[in-house]
């Protein structure tokens, strides 16, 4: 049977349970232990499938198709491996599950209850990853802040599972925020305090509690958090501000997180950590040999957790090419035929980002447009791909009214055209074209080049496709469908092989983009940028041409 630490936290929302519980899964896998880490959120929907981007952040889908929070991609993103549906739990799913049953008639007539009817499917949800999957650890995420109303079910299934578990079965670690007030130049411990007063009144005490920062913890402020917090010293744990999420892994060896779990789990047999490629990766991304300055077009770019698988992405491709990867957050909204040389001539390549509706479209066209006769380096994702179809319509093919349905109906023609096993559906949760499809690609092109592999397999989101009644006037005209789905004939991939990198893709190649491996677009991607950029360079520099030639 596997053990079982419980990650909440306190005083504030966006102090990082992610990478914190993400770090701790890092450490311990990298003593050899098989770890596997998932979130239960406080919100009623079923999954933030349906939640606008500003509401939530972005929508990680998981191989099996399962739209879940962004925290997973973290999780996947440092462990290197993938979760499913079982990894992401909201409140909307449990509710949905219990009102099922008692439709059902499962409980016999009885009177169905927060307590115990709703707190046991979570804790039946909660344990049921540490069951025959063979992992020696589950991390579980609580949602949310201590004091919450919407998370108090949660907090009380940890309090009955920490006295129905064996005592060392169960850890609970509790992240918490110890300000620093400027204008009395000292750290308070009030906050922290309150934070797991509330917690041991709900019946949870903290074995853990990691301290958020600005400054360095004294022995002193440790000492006395320990001491009004019932813990013990060595387990007050300093979680300062880091330059990236990916040295908190090793803040926490330095703060022994993991030993001090481990020694509280009664966990004797683990090895010496196992970081040597989490420190290569650091060291090509703290001492970049380049930069390059790639402008990311989207809808939702005021918010940075909008697109946060890519633009970590871009951080695991720019240490591969020990590049660093400046991004300029450029909103389509605002580009017109007249000043789109000028918001994107300083551009080393150019992303233009998935999304929905219709708002900026004609920005995301006049851009598509700019970085194909400009050769400037293109790449598009989902709707970019599409974006780059409508352009390449209108503006080679002559097709004037060339559009998607999505965002014209009515268009004559549909270039873009809602999938055939879309157009009955009506609702709209977990509905859309959802997780890993194969993918097969034509020998001697572009995507071939970047996999090195003739079948791939990517994970989708969308409810739009490539309309192929068009295909063959694109090909004619030099546009190549370098990818298909081997089965639908869905268009995955499209290409110009007379451009030095312009390549949209159907499906979202960040959701598996990882430290130890890359998302290989991105890291051809980022090449070409650089390529880009110092042919740029030397263009202005006769110096640099001639040291080129």
């Amino acid at each position: 049977m596997a053990k079982y630490i419980f990650v909440t936290g306190g005083v504030t929302s966006s102090l990082g349970k992610g990478i914190i519980a993400a770090s701790l899964a890092k450490l311990l896998q990298a003593r050899g232990l098989k770890v596997t880490i998932q979130k239960f959120d406080p919100y009623i929907n079923v999954d933030p499938g349906t939640l606008n981007p500003y509401e939530h952040g972005e929508c990680f889908v998981t191989e099996d198709g399962a739209e879940t929070d962004l925290d997973l991609g973290h999780y996947e993103r440092f462990l290197n491996i993938f979760t499913s549906q079982s990894n992401n739990v909201t409140t909307g799913r449990v509710y949905q599950t219990v009102i099922n049953k008692e439709r059902e008639g499962a409980y016999l007539g009885k009177t169905v209850q927060v307590v115990p009817h709703i707190t046991d499917e979570i804790k039946r949800r909660m344990l049921l990853l540490g069951q025959g999957k063979g992992f020696d650890i589950v991390i579980t995420e609580i949602g949310g802040t201590v004091g919450d109303i919407e998370s108090l079910p949660f907090i009380e299934a940890v309090r009955q599972l920490q006295w129905e578990l064996p005592e060392e079965d169960s850890v609970v670690v509790h992240l918490t925020l110890i300000p620093y007030l400027k204008a009395a130049k000292e750290l308070k411990t009030k906050p922290t305090q309150h934070s797991v007063r509330m917690l041991s009144q709900e019946g949870v005490h903290p074995d853990v509690i990691v301290c958020r920062t600005e400054e360095a913890l004294s022995p002193e402020i440790r000492r006395k958090v320990a001491l009004f917090c019932n813990v013990k010293q060595e387990a007050v744990i300093e979680a300062a501000d880091a330059p990236t999420i990916y040295e908190v892994p090793l803040a926490m060896m330095r703060e022994k997180l993991d030993l001090i779990c481990l020694k509280k789990m009664n966990i004797t047999q683990y090895n010496e950590p196992e970081l040597s490629k989490w420190k290569e990766f650091l060291d090509k991304l703290k001492y970049p040999k380049s930069k390059v300055t790639i402008g990311l077009i989207g809808k939702y770019i005021e918010l940075q957790d909008a697109y946060k698988s890519i633009l970590e992405s871009f951080v695991h491709a720019g240490a591969m090419n020990e590049c660093k990867v400046q991004i300029v957050n450029v909103h389509s909204e605002f580009i017109t035929d007249d000043n789109v040389a000028e918001k994107l001539g300083t551009l080393d390549g150019l992303l233009v980002a998935p999304g929905f509706g219709m708002r900026g479209v004609e920005g995301k066209i006049i851009a598509v447009k700019y970085a194909r006769e400009n050769k400037l380096p293109f790449f598009g994702i989902c709707l970019g791909m599409q974006m780059a179809a409508i352009e390449f319509a209108r503006n080679v093919l002559g097709i004037a009214q060339a559009h998607s349905t999505e965002m014209n109906p009515n268009t004559p023609d549909p270039v873009i055209d809602l999938m055939e096993e879309q157009k009955q559906i009506t609702s709209k949760g977990g509905t859309m074209r959802l997780g890993s499809y194969p993918c097969q690609i034509k020998e001697g092109t572009l995507a071939r080049t970047i996999y090195g592999a003739e079948l791939i397999s990517e994970r989708h989101r969308h409810r739009w496709e490539f309309n192929n009644k068009y295909l063959e006037q694109y090909e004619a005209a030099g546009m190549v469908a370098s990818g298909k789905n081997p089965e639908s004939g869905l268009v995955e991939i499209i290409e110009l092989p007379n451009h030095p990198f312009f390549i949209g893709v159907q499906y979202h190649p960040e959701l598996k983009s990882t430290v130890e491996n890359p998302q290989p677009i991105f890291v051809h991607f980022v090449k070409a940028a650089r390529e880009y950029a110092d042919r740029k360079n030397a263009t202005k520099n006769p110096l640099l041409q001639s040291e080129m030639i």
